[in-house]
């Protein structure tokens, strides 16, 4: 298991981190209806001694640039230990569920700009980094589906070029694709906002992340 004892774990994201959190900041029963309260009552039950605080900063409607907006108050004066970002959905859906928007959409070169940026502010004050990849549950013909592959292709390099843990959503939506059409892990099969099973995937993919032991007594 790669948190310590006392260590404040912090994710940040979109409506899919945020999941109805509390607000300013959301933690224990506050913590929302989505992965961040997975993650926290695995950690709780599997791990009591460690004494983790979970902590979720996700906002509904994120981009990169909203996350830039923020990262000081909802990141860094919070000084988590680890830190974990799952971005880019957003990013890549307004530029097909609003094409006529005045404000210009977010390209890959931004997408990355704005991660390194928002990465080397952080990097020197915590443990340990998490990326997850932005998904979309359906299959690589559909077009939407296509270009979130390649914004999620920026957050596996940029994984490896800052020595994060990686965590790569599609590809475990893709497993579960096998076995069953991947919306319907997601509430009203609208491809992105996932019900309690899809969120189980994702709390599964960042504690795997975290060297997590599903067996330990």
């Amino acid at each position: 298991m790669k948190l310590n004892t006392n260590d404040k774990l912090l994710l940040i994201g979109d409506s899919v981190t945020d999941a109805g959190r509390a607000y300013p900041v959301g933690y224990g029963s506050g913590l929302g209806n989505g992965y961040a309260a997975l993650v926290d009552a695995l950690l709780r039950t599997g791990y009591p001694e460690l004494n983790n605080l979970v902590l979720n900063t996700g906002v509904g409607g994120n981009t990169v640039r909203d996350l830039k907006s923020r990262w000081q108050t909802d990141v860094l004066d919070l000084k988590p230990d680890w830190l974990a970002i799952m971005i880019g959905i957003n990013d890549v859906w307004r530029q097909f569920d609003t094409p006529e928007a005045v404000r210009s959409f977010i390209t890959l070169e931004e997408y990355e700009a704005t991660l390194r940026e928002l990465l080397d502010a952080v990097q020197s004050g915590i443990k340990g980094l998490i990326l997850m990849t932005p998904y979309y549950m359906s299959g690589q013909e559909d077009p939407m589906r296509s270009l979130m592959d390649r914004y999620g292709a920026v957050i596996k390099r940029l994984a490896g070029d800052y020595g994060a843990e990686l965590v790569d959503t599609q590809a475990a939506f893709d497993r579960m694709g096998h076995h069953m059409i991947q919306s319907s892990l997601s509430n009203g099969w609208d491809h992105v906002h996932p019900n309690t099973a899809g969120s189980m995937v994702l709390a599964r993919g960042l504690l795997h992340a975290l060297d997590f032991e599903w067996e330990r007594q």
